[in-house]
C-alpha cells in the first residue's frame, strides 16, 4: 500500500481493512459444521480453532492497543501533533506481510492457542465486539493522535509501531488466517468428493 495522503486516509484505510477482514471471518461461522470441524490431514487447526485463535489474539492485541491509545491521548511524550503528522509514514511492507499466511516464521505464545472451551456462538460475538472496539479506538483518535505513541512489535521485525499501525496489524493478522481458512476449505472439499 502506498502511504495515504493524510491521516483521514490512513484511518479510512484501516477501517476498510477491519470491516473487510471481519466480514469475511464472520461468514465462516455459517459454513457447515462438518467443514468447520474438519482437521487438515497434515495436522493443524480446524476452522473453529482458527476462529477462536483470532479472537484470542485480538483480545491481547486490544489490551496493548488500548494502553497505547490512552498514552497517545495523554501525549506523555509531549509530541507536537502537527510536527509528527508532517513526516508521518504509515506504509510498511513488513506490516502488510502480516496478512500473508506463512510469509514468515513466528511462534505464537501459548495463551493464544485455541482450547475449544468457548462455544462457537461466543467466539462469533467476541469477534463482533472486537470489531466495534477497534472502531471505538479509531473514533477516539480522529485527528492523528495515534501517531504520538509507539510501542515495540517483535513480529516480523516490525520494531516500534504506532497505535494506528497496531490496529492495522490486528486486521492483517485476521487476513493471514483467512488464507489459512481457504486452504482448509480446499482440502475439505477435495477429501469429501
Amino acid at each position: 500500500m502506498q502511504a495515504p495522503a493524510d491521516i483521514q486516509d490512513v484511518i479510512a484505510h484501516i477501517r476498510h481493512a477491519l470491516d473487510h477482514a471481519f466480514a469475511r471471518l464472520d461468514a465462516w461461522f455459517d459454513h457447515p459444521a462438518s467443514e468447520r470441524q474438519y482437521r487438515p490431514q497434515a495436522g493443524g487447526w480446524t476452522v473453529e480453532e482458527v476462529l477462536e485463535h483470532v479472537g484470542l489474539t485480538n483480545h491481547f492485541l486490544l489490551i496493548l492497543i488500548d494502553k497505547g491509545a490512552a498514552k497517545a491521548l495523554k501525549n506523555q511524550a509531549g509530541l507536537d501533533l502537527a510536527t509528527e503528522l508532517q513526516g508521518y509514514r504509515f506504509a510498511d511492507a513488513r506490516l502488510d506481510e502480516i496478512g500473508l499466511h506463512k510469509s514468515f516464521e513466528w511462534m505464537r505464545p501459548a495463551h493464544m492457542e485455541p482450547t475449544g472451551a468457548q462455544p462457537l456462538a461466543a467466539v462469533r460475538r467476541q469477534l463482533h465486539e472486537q470489531l466495534r472496539h477497534c472502531h471505538r479506538v479509531l473514533d477516539a483518535l480522529p485527528h492523528g493522535e495515534g501517531v504520538r505513541y509507539r510501542t515495540t512489535m517483535s513480529v516480523n521485525g516490525l520494531g516500534k509501531i504506532d497505535v494506528y499501525q497496531y490496529v492495522y496489524f490486528l486486521a492483517r493478522h485476521a487476513e493471514r488466517h483467512l488464507a489459512q481458512l481457504a486452504r482448509i476449505r480446499e482440502e475439505y472439499r477435495a477429501a469429501t468428493r
